[in-house]
């Protein structure tokens, strides 16, 4: 299943006082791994930035001016997203802020019915307990020494990991893929275990002796013969 785990950084936190979206991050996974496809921009909030959001993020108006405004890639944001589910962290905020831009650009807002909300999933799992963004990650063992501020792709990734904890764990599968395991919010190949010493055998010369007749009345044609047994 294709999902779009999503972050925003904003001017401040209300769109309805005329707070803007200054940067999205996407990232795409199927079945909860990371496909290595993502969708980042910074966006000109047509704005001045707190000196408060500023410290959250790092951004501000002056390194944002030459950016463009969220009418010009808001085609490219929704071919991205696509239908597929968003896992968002505190969606009610991202959420606001997003449809306050899809408004203002004139395009339909997205539905609370496509979205899942981690923060929600992890007040469920661990209530009374800090989950935060930092606290999920510490409470998982997630990696999070490059988040020395707020960066929409960076929580978007540190995000993935979390929400594959929150929904479980990753699981083994039966498949005949390579097997992986994410780090940093990538999917990589897992090394392969390889047994010290090989099983002793547990047919008998009297078993395979009876194999190797049996095989003898298909011929060459047999399937086993192509994968090399007895034969």
């Amino acid at each position: 299943m294709r999902e779009i785990v999503l972050d925003t950084e904003t001017t401040g936190l209300d769109p309805l006082t005329g707070d803007r979206i200054l940067e999205i991050a996407a990232v795409e996974i199927v079945n909860q791994t990371p496909t290595g496809a993502h969708y980042h921009v910074l966006i000109n909030p047509e704005r001045d930035v707190p000196e408060g959001a500023v410290k959250v993020h790092g951004h501000t108006a002056e390194s944002l001016k030459d950016e463009p405004v969220f009418a010009r890639v808001v085609d490219e944001f929704l071919a991205f997203i696509g239908n597929d589910r968003l896992v968002i962290h505190n969606a009610d905020f991202d959420v606001g802020f997003l449809n306050a831009e899809l408004k203002r650009a004139g395009r339909e807002p997205i539905s609370k019915d496509r979205v899942l909300d981690t923060l929600a999933l992890a007040r469920k799992k661990h209530p009374g307990a800090s989950n935060s963004l930092d606290a999920l990650c510490d409470r998982y063992r997630i990696d999070r020494s490059k988040r020395v501020r707020h960066g929409a792709l960076l929580d978007s990734e540190l995000l993935v990991e979390i929400y594959v904890e929150l929904s479980g764990g990753r699981q083994r599968s039966f498949t005949l893929a390579a097997p992986t395991r994410i780090s940093g919010g990538k999917a990589v190949l897992a090394r392969k275990l390889e047994r010290p010493s090989p099983l002793a055998p547990r047919l008998d010369e009297a078993d395979q002796s009876q194999h190797r007749a049996h095989l003898a009345k298909y011929g060459d044609a047999a399937i086993w013969r192509k994968y090399g047994y007895l034969g």
